[in-house]
């Protein structure tokens, strides 16, 4: 079996909903749950964003890092930093969301998004106490499965080196 792969830094234009930038590199030692989504996405406002919600309300408490990031690869004019703020007030949305930064080279697919090779919206990530990207999921997860692979790496010590099942 391979070991995990090292997740790629985020690249993140403007954060909401928290003092400070957050950084994969800070977040060693700490689990963390990362949802990739539009607030333009039917299947990200009626499955993903609840489910990220539901994450941040259940597992923030305990030490995990419970983010969004708004990657935006399609209507780019219509989706912008205030829209996206009001957008993250009406849903109630409270754990920390980033803003994918734009790709460089003028093609429309942001920068997160492409070091991860995200196939669309939403996307789940998950990665362990060592930042190692555990799981990848384009689309929806079963929320007991994906509460239970939570729970699961919390209870990895943070030097492990194994390979859990989710892998």
């Amino acid at each position: 079996m391979n070991e995990p792969e090292r997740a790629p830094a985020w690249h993140i234009a403007q954060w909401f909903n928290t003092p400070a930038p957050i950084s994969l590199e800070a977040q060693r030692g700490k689990v963390v749950v990362a949802c990739a989504f539009q607030m333009l996405c039917p299947g990200c406002v009626s499955h993903a964003i609840p489910q990220l919600k539901a994450l941040h309300e259940l597992f923030a408490p305990q030490g995990v890092c419970v983010v969004g990031l708004h990657t935006v690869f399609e209507h780019h004019e219509a989706v912008t930093a205030s829209v996206l703020e009001a957008f993250l007030h009406e849903y109630g949305i409270r754990c920390p969301v980033g803003i994918d930064a734009p790709a460089r080279d003028g093609r429309p697919i942001p920068q997160t998004m492409a070091a991860y090779r995200m196939q669309g919206t939403p996307t789940f990530l998950l990665i362990d106490r060592q930042g190692r990207l555990r799981r990848q999921v384009f689309g929806l997860v079963p929320e007991l499965r994906f509460g239970a692979e939570v729970m699961q790496l919390l209870m990895e010590p943070a030097s492990a080196t194994r390979k859990g099942p989710m892998s």
